[in-house]
């Protein structure tokens, strides 16, 4: 049923409730509040309280356009026991006429001091009979998300007409989870749920509408986890039906690799090796995710992965999201595979004409077997001879649509290339059931043997000069240390000390320690100069900005400074840390903040200095800022929940993840409809 069956809906209404996703009347209902406010009970004017939000009812006693710095129109109100001023500063002749003498209003909002007693300003408001003058609303008033033109006693009429439709069964909402496993797993019908959480009866407390464990908001919930899970599953099955070159051979490159190499690899980069190998030799296309702690070896795996591909005749592709990190991989990869005898092409945005030409050639001729890059992986000019394994490192940070590209590039002749994915930010295991429920998941849950646990301590801006004594302590016993800045350039708005000044201030201050500076400014030849002077020791001490959150790995820095530290997320300050420690030496972070700390600011401070787990960081980090930032969602457009919240209802995700798979089993028929009504046009992304 579209939405234009509703009364009051036209071309302009139907036009703002398209930019809410809202086309059909089912769709009107799934449109659920965002909160609640109990407008339940009409206060007496005369028992207002100023800084409350109250109901009123009255009679208008005089309405007047006044002219002062702005027109206004000025409409006073009394109920016999006080009188009270409505001020509105947008109104038209029609509103005017509407608020005349005599009028019997009923009006919500928030009540204030002014001049001549108390105001209201811009409150809800409507015409009531005499009659209706005392009778109390029957339901707690629902908030709509809404847009610019649509206004919430609108979307409260549309809603309306819509619930009559579904209680008078002229519009029919199918039960779309049979009916033997809602009574399984106790959901509540979608019906009832729906009346309940569009008008809530007034006798429901507003704590308890809120609550995990409603009844009647876990039944949305549920539900839309399921059609996610489901959708994600399905492109599971859909991926495995592909073909994929199986990549089975001898391991000779990889064990030659390994030998090679200065340290012993740990039993958890040994199981996650074999799981890939095992994936890798299938006919069907692997699609497995790698979760590491900082520092925990996900390049090494990725590096035996790669090698695999190479030796069966076939090239991998390496993608990372920031040059500093592709280049990173580039050097790696470089220094390790060229002794084997594999060229390893680099391809970046910043490559020169000449360069880039020579990448390309090499890449669709096939001498290079593996190539290293940032997006620029995905422009159409680049063409693979024979890709058979895609690995993206930090795959939260790329758009759905980039990593689609990139799958596709590798489609030849029928088969698809195997697909691993690595990431630092180590995700809960009942979110990653529901996010990365296409995919098979591997944790490197180890560290390599002699890293040392970084001892953490948080400290003023006002110690600052103790700081930069220790920086000098740690250069004298020929230890490395980073200083870490914020911003490049001085801003008056955020108050942080720039790099540039910073690397100035201590060059000045430490005659006698070689100071470094690197920034996402700098051209990647003048960065890459830096950064290998400070790997080889001929520098000390290294100012950056977080351009070195990733990728950078330096054994004999020991000490890590984080400025304005409180301006930070906690992955970004955990990957930071990682920088150091990475040697057999005992390593410390300084974070130093600046002014007062706002409370989360406090938190995410406190909980770095208390672990460098990076599990415990992760969840606390999913508690403070939620799944969508963490993941990295709010900008690939990737399961943005309209009922559901993942840290709120992740109780829910072992049950819907096994119901997922009985629905898959025994009825196939109820999946589309159900993915279609939660995700509709957003199922997009089930494609990646």
């Amino acid at each position: 049923m579209p939405v234009t069956a509703l009364k009051g809906v036209g071309p302009k209404v139907a036009e703002r409730l398209a930019r809410l996703d809202i086309h059909t009347v089912e769709e009107l209902l799934f449109h659920l509040p965002l909160r609640y406010e109990d407008r339940t009970h009409v206060t007496p004017i005369g028992a207002l309280q100023a800084g409350s939000e109250a109901v009123i009812v009255g009679k208008v006693e005089l309405t007047e356009i006044r002219f002062g710095r702005r027109r206004m129109l000025l409409s006073r109100l009394s109920d016999g026991t006080g009188f009270i001023t409505l001020r509105f500063f947008h109104f038209n002749a029609r509103q005017q006429q509407a608020l005349e003498r005599g009028v019997e209003l009923r009006c919500f909002g928030e009540v204030r001091r002014g001049k001549v007693g108390l105001e209201m300003t811009h409150p809800e408001y409507r015409q009531v009979d005499i009659d209706e003058r005392v009778i109390d609303e029957a339901s707690l008033t629902p908030i709509y998300p809404t847009t610019e033109g649509l206004h919430q006693l609108s979307l409260r009429n549309l809603t309306d007409q819509a619930l009559q439709r579904l209680q008078s069964n002229q519009l029919h909402l199918q039960e779309l989870i049979p009916a033997a496993m809602r009574d399984d797993s106790e959901l509540p019908s979608l019906r009832d749920s729906l009346l309940f959480l569009h008008r809530p009866p007034p006798e429901v407390s507003l704590e308890s509408l809120t609550a995990p464990d409603h009844p009647m908001r876990q039944r949305l919930a549920f539900e839309e986890l399921l059609a996610h899970t489901l959708s994600l599953r399905q492109l599971r099955n859909r991926v495995r039906r592909h073909q994929a070159p199986a990549l089975r051979q001898q391991g000779r490159l990889s064990s030659r690799f390994l030998a090679a190499l200065e340290f012993d690899l740990t039993a958890a980069q040994q199981r996650v090796i074999a799981e890939i190998e095992t994936d890798l030799s299938q006919a069907s296309p692997m699609q497995r995710l790698v979760q590491g702690d900082v520092g925990a070896g996900k390049t090494v795996v990725a590096a035996v992965a790669v090698l695999n591909a190479v030796e069966a005749g076939y090239q991998a592709a390496v993608m990372a999201p920031t040059e500093l990190l592709a280049e990173q991989h580039y050097r790696n990869f470089r220094q390790w595979l060229t002794p084997l005898g594999v060229e390893v092409a680099w391809l970046s945005g910043k490559l020169k004409a000449a360069e880039r030409r020579t990448a390309l050639q090499a890449l669709i001729s096939g001498s290079a077997r593996v190539v290293i890059g940032t997006h620029a992986l995905f422009q159409d000019e680049v063409v693979f001879q024979k890709l058979a394994l895609v690995i993206v490192d930090e795959q939260h940070r790329f758009g759905v649509h980039q990593r689609l590209s990139l799958h596709e590039k590798g489609r030849q002749d029928g088969l698809y290339p195997h697909q691993l994915i690595m990431t630092a930010t180590p995700i809960p295991r009942t979110l990653s059931m529901a996010v990365y429920a296409d995919l098979d998941c591997s944790v490197i849950d180890e560290l390599p043997p002699g890293r040392q646990p970084v001892d953490t301590v948080v400290v003023p801006g006002t110690r600052r000069d103790e700081v930069v004594a220790r920086v000098h302590r740690a250069c004298r016993e020929n230890k490395q240390v980073y200083w870490v800045c914020t911003l490049i350039e001085e801003s008056e708005l955020l108050q942080c000390q720039a790099a540039e000044d910073t690397a100035a201030v201590l060059t000045e201050a430490l005659v006698d320690v070689r100071v470094g500076l690197v920034h996402g400014r700098m051209k990647s030849e003048a960065k890459d100069v830096v950064m290998q002077a400070f790997k080889s020791g001929e520098i000390d001490l290294l100012v950056a900005t977080t351009v070195i959150e990733v990728g950078v790995d330096v054994p004999n820095a020991s000490l890590m400074i984080i400025e304005n530290a409180e301006r930070l997320g906690l992955a970004q300050l955990h990957q930071l840390r990682g920088r150091v420690g990475r040697g057999n030496q005992a390593s410390a972070c300084v974070l130093m903040y600046h002014g007062r700390l706002t409370g989360p600011a406090r938190e995410r401070l406190a909980v770095m200095r208390e672990t460098t787990d990076g599990f415990k960081i992760a969840r606390k980090d999913l508690e403070l800022r939620g799944p969508g930032e963490v993941l990295g969602t709010r900008q690939t457009g990737m399961l943005q929940l309209r009922v559901a919240d993942l840290q709120r209802d992740k109780s829910l995700i072992p049950e819907v993840s096994q119901l997922a798979e009985r629905m898959l089993r025994e009825h196939p028929d109820c999946i589309a409809p159900l993915i279609n009504r939660w995700l509709g046009s957003a199922n997009r992304y089930g494609n990646v």
